[in-house]
């Protein structure tokens, strides 16, 4: 969870929303395999309350539009997550704040770096 996060008011204030809505993800989260863990800054300000899922060796999602509210819809997200085969966030059952607040969805590490070494052709 982004802990920089502002309100829609833009107010400096801290604890901000974004922190909030981390401790609202922990009392909705009655499993000790998800982690959530406050970051400064997930670089998504215009998109105002920010959360990003991780999971090794599949892909990452960054989640903005988010309101403090939405603590238990990460939780939900989280462990729907955490079951996939495949490595991607089913779409199905997902909350509906997870399905239009998309940000980015980025390939494992893993997927990534072969590609990274290999030379553009010209």
């Amino acid at each position: 969870m982004c802990s920089s996060c502002r309100g829609a008011d833009g107010a400096d204030d801290r604890p901000r929303p974004g922190h909030f809505l981390a401790e609202a993800a922990r009392a909705a989260s009655d499993d000790t395999s998800i982690r959530i863990v406050e970051i400064e800054c997930l670089g998504n300000c215009k998109r105002r309350l920010s959360a990003a899922l991780l999971r090794e060796g599949a892909w990452s999602y960054v989640f903005g539009d988010l309101a403090v509210e939405n603590g238990a819809d990460l939780v939900a997200g989280a462990k729907l997550f955490q079951t996939s085969e495949n490595g991607l966030m089913p779409w199905r059952g997902r909350p509906e704040c997870l399905k239009r607040g998309v940000v980015s969805r980025l390939p494992p590490a893993t997927a990534i770096a072969p590609a990274a070494t290999q030379k553009v052709s010209s």
